[in-house]
């Protein structure tokens, strides 16, 4: 892979494939940063996209830093292009993906998913809030009985045995 500059970021290209490696830090300055987006839009060749077939195997590639396999994530979780993360190090884009990346955010489509996200969790809380027993809402969030409420029921138990058995 040779480095190359793109506005103001370093970024690593293979020249066999045509694939980027990003850092963690740069990749978040090109999502926040519209004149990066267009210095990467600009610097994009256009080519006929590989079509990804059925019967395609998937493949996990190799971090470039540590040498750990990636995670392959849908960017967004809506966007369509799926990509190689390294949360450590950073993100490896096929031949177009970066490109097809700053579309989805120029188009709006991360501002989106934000509030998208932002409301399922906001709809979690509401369901939370209106169970009506505390006891429905630990359970549901992982939480045990309290210490009183386990005294209450060994005392009670005790009390139903000591009355059963006389």
């Amino acid at each position: 892979m040779h480095s190359l500059t793109l506005a103001s970021t370093a970024i690593r290209e293979c020249e066999r494939c045509l694939g980027l490696w990003i850092d963690v830090a740069s990749f978040e300055k090109i999502c926040a940063d519209r004149e990066q987006q267009a210095a990467v839009l600009g610097a994009a060749s256009p080519a006929p996209s590989k079509q990804v077939q059925e019967g395609d195997k998937v493949r996990y590639i190799p971090c470039p830093e540590c040498k750990q396999l990636m995670n392959r994530i849908n960017f967004a979780r809506c966007s369509g292009v799926v990509v190689d993360i390294c949360k450590g190090h950073g993100t490896w884009f096929d031949r177009e993906e970066l490109s097809r990346i700053i579309e989805f955010i120029r188009g709006g489509g991360l501002d989106a998913a934000r509030a998208k996200e932002k409301a399922a969790l906001e709809e979690e809380r509401r369901r939370l809030e209106s169970l009506t027993s505390p006891r429905e809402r630990s359970a549901i969030i992982g939480l045990s009985e309290s210490d009183d409420e386990r005294h209450t029921g060994i005392a009670s138990a005790s009390s139903l045995l000591r009355h059963l058995l006389g």
